[in-house]
């Protein structure tokens, strides 16, 4: 069960104390292989009959298509860029994941509130003032840290899309030359990235393996997450169990159809 708990106050309109689901965030830099892995997460999870939801920066109707529109222009300064944020991640929280929760379902988050709190830091935003702007956010089940160095960065960064402005530190980086740019601004993102994994708990998974070692590793985490979830199933009308019918959950559902569950 995900226990209704947050980093500041509860905010306004969220009821409850206890949902059946379970919120999994994977966190990480650029280039780290979050991605991949939440894909093959959702895969692994529907494949034994979890409903999964996935959701990411940016997702929301509400504020994503404004905020890729704005940093089209490299022009937004950090408190801007972070409200923004802030209500994206909102209309995210209180349409997408806590409704996920409460039917049932596996949120997995493709990045969280600690991405946005490290990208702000380094650029010289005040952390009590970002602890405060994120003190609604719901505490995750667990929060999976995928760690790497920027050796390994650069390699993937360079073999996928490139050296990106915003995540290189363009905007506050004055240096000419893009790479050293990228490895600079990089190098302070991990510092504080483990910084924040040591305040919240985070658990923490070697990026730098291959993928399917990462995966292994991942797995291993969420399968201790799941444990007991189809007892807590609820026995109630839901999304999910349109009918009220007691659906115990993607066990259950296995047992029932084994055919389908290889």
């Amino acid at each position: 069960m995900t226990v209704l708990r947050f980093y500041g106050d509860r905010p306004p309109g969220v009821e409850g104390d206890i949902l059946p689901g379970r919120l999994l965030v994977i966190e990480g830099t650029d280039g780290v292989g979050r991605s991949t892995q939440i894909a093959l997460l959702k895969e692994w999870l529907e494949d034994r009959g979890y409903p999964v939801l996935t959701t990411g920066l940016t997702r929301s109707e509400l504020a994503g298509r404004g905020i890729k529109r704005a940093k089209r222009g490299n022009t937004l300064d950090p408190l801007t860029l972070n409200l923004f944020y802030a209500a994206d991640f909102w209309d995210r929280l209180e349409r997408q994941i806590i409704p996920a929760l409460r039917a049932g379902m596996v949120a997995l988050a493709d990045r969280y509130i600690f991405t946005l709190m490290a990208r702000a830091a380094v650029r010289g935003v005040s952390r009590a003032w970002m602890d405060d702007l994120y003190g609604f956010a719901l505490i995750p089940d667990r929060v999976l840290y995928l760690d790497t160095d920027v050796e390994h960065l650069v390699p993937r960064t360079l073999g996928s899309k490139g050296f990106d402005y915003w995540e290189s530190g363009q905007d506050f980086l004055r240096g000419p030359d893009l790479f050293h740019n990228f490895v600079q601004y990089q190098t302070l993102l991990l510092a504080e990235f483990r910084r924040l994994a040591l305040r919240y708990g985070f658990t923490p998974v070697d990026g730098r393996r291959s993928v399917a070692g990462v995966f292994a590793a991942v797995r291993a985490e969420v399968e201790a997450v799941l444990s007991g979830m189809a007892d807590e199933a609820p026995r109630r009308s839901s999304p999910l169990d349109p009918g009220g019918l007691g659906v115990q959950g993607p066990q259950a559902l296995r047992r029932e159809q084994p055919a389908q569950h290889g």
